[in-house]
């Protein structure tokens, strides 16, 4: 129990300290990025030291709770397992369905565009279909494809096609009606008027669902790999290990899940900003 009250009052002086740098006004831009990063890193870690003292306090069964110190000495012992998970998840399944399903959704949303009979017909199915639970998807894949990386990106695939489709449709409406009024009267056409404005104009709306994906495609992997895998990847190995009540190398897959799927949100984020930098909604961040 003095493990836990100390873990708390850690706690409660890391969020006295946290309430301070929020409430500092930062002299430059680089300051007011330090604060913004050291904020929730300081939460995070007080939140890592609250998790160990009332595992150890309390002394929770390692079965159902580990502390993070044995998570992360599972982790740094287990790097060439998580490694080959990782690559056969990640670099193989996720990279190639969000590569495919994104761009797939991007074009079949110009083509919807072009024609008001697809637009009424498909997008409705699209809402249908985005509906669908992946634990059912999934073994249908598998059979189709075959057990290793090709029938999780399938998943992959059939998970961010129609976010994709939906928020490009929606976002090259976004233009307002003096603006194409505008392009009318320079006489441009419809692709001059789609590249130098309404896809322009539809880039918040298209980087919401490259965002909404960076973390579906990952979850849809994962789940994907409940139904069939070789025996590598964070979905088998997650599943495997629960069977053998390594509960420790299971949250070591989640810690590596939780990061990879964070980085790939951050770089998708970072591509945004500087693609989009015009925009209203990026400047007055």
């Amino acid at each position: 129990m003095s493990v836990f009250l100390l873990a708390v009052l850690f706690w409660l002086a890391a969020w006295a300290f946290n309430e301070w740098l929020v409430r500092r006004q930062p002299e430059s831009r680089t300051q007011a990025r330090l604060i913004g990063i050291a904020v929730p890193l300081i939460f995070g870690v007080t939140l890592l030291v609250l998790w160990e003292g009332a595992v150890r306090g309390f002394e929770v069964p390692f079965v159902l709770l580990p502390p993070p110190s044995a998570i992360w000495e599972r982790l740094i012992n287990s790097l060439p397992i998580l490694w080959a998970d990782f690559r056969q998840t990640f670099l193989k399944a996720v990279l190639a369905g969000y590569v495919l399903g994104c761009g797939s959704g991007f074009l079949v949303a110009i083509l919807i565009d072009r024609s008001p009979f697809l637009q009424r017909g498909l997008l409705p199915l699209g809402n249908f279909v985005s509906a669908l639970p992946v634990i059912g998807v999934a073994p249908i894949m598998v059979m189709w494809f075959g057990f290793d990386w090709p029938s999780k990106a399938a998943v992959v695939i059939i998970m961010t096609f129609f976010p994709m489709l939906v928020n490009t449709v929606q976002g090259l409406t976004a233009a307002t009606a003096m603006e194409r009024d505008l392009m009318r009267t320079y006489a441009a056409g419809y692709w001059q008027t789609l590249f130098k404005l309404r896809l322009p104009a539809a880039g918040p709306f298209i980087f919401n669902a490259l965002k909404i994906n960076s973390t579906l495609a990952l979850i849809g992997a994962i789940v994907a790999e409940f139904f069939g895998t070789p025996i590598v990847g964070m979905g088998f190995r997650i599943s495997t290990e629960v069977g053998r009540m390594n509960i420790d190398m299971v949250w070591a897959e989640i810690a590596v899940a939780a990061l990879a799927g964070s980085v790939f949100y951050g770089v998708v984020a970072l591509v945004e900003r500087a693609a989009t930098f015009w925009h209203p909604s990026i400047r007055a961040g």
